[in-house]
């Protein structure tokens, strides 16, 4: 229970946050969309500022789990468990560089259709889940689930493409944000573990 009293707590306090960042841009003049702009230089550090965030959020399973497999690597050579951190660091570094360098924009511009880039990605996301389906039920993939969840939620809402920029910006913004929090704080929960467990080894 103690995982999940923490979770909760993260994630309360990072919506109080975002509550007062969407409140203080009102008041400063800027629109809630602006919060979620891709990065690009502004005067107003408000201006893609949750967008960056995501960004960062992104790096953290990435270097968690590499820096893991390092360690683990080194302590118990080709054992079969460091298989699952280094393709989660593979993963979740492909989920990185997807969002920093905007790949599946590129991807629809040379012809490849929408659905068949989110065709792509789902099926890498099934074979990881079912390549390492026994490591993952050793972990509170829960966290992991609703992380995906919030995530294909906010895809979907970019998908209808609402008129009203601002439910259009909260709707897909906050939950996106948030799947990268419970994410990012599954893979450190994880990692932390697995090389506690690794050193009594």
């Amino acid at each position: 229970m103690t995982i999940y009293r923490s979770l909760w707590r993260l994630n309360s306090f990072s919506l109080l946050l975002v509550g007062l960042l969407v409140f203080f841009s009102q008041v400063s003049g800027l629109k809630v969309s602006d919060l979620f702009f891709h990065p690009y230089f502004s005067q107003h550090p408000n201006v893609a500022l949750l967008t960056r965030t995501f960004q960062i959020l992104c790096s953290v399973p990435v270097i968690v789990c590499t820096f893991t497999y390092g360690i683990t690597e080194k302590i118990q050579p080709r054992h079969p468990e460091n298989r699952f951190i280094l393709f989660s660091a593979i993963l979740t570094g492909a989920f990185l560089l997807n969002e920093i360098y905007r790949l599946h924009i590129y991807m629809i511009g040379v012809g490849i259709p929408k659905l068949g880039v989110s065709l792509l990605y789902a099926i890498a996301l099934f074979s990881y889940g079912w390549f390492f389906r026994q490591e993952l039920r050793l972990t509170p993939y829960h966290i992991l689930l609703a992380g995906l969840g919030l995530l294909f939620f906010a895809i979907g809402i970019d998908a209808l493409n609402l008129k009203s920029k601002i439910i259009a910006s909260l709707l897909e913004g906050v939950p996106k944000l948030f799947s990268e929090i419970n994410i990012a704080f599954y893979y450190w929960y994880v990692c932390h573990g697995f090389i506690k467990t690794t050193y009594r080894r």
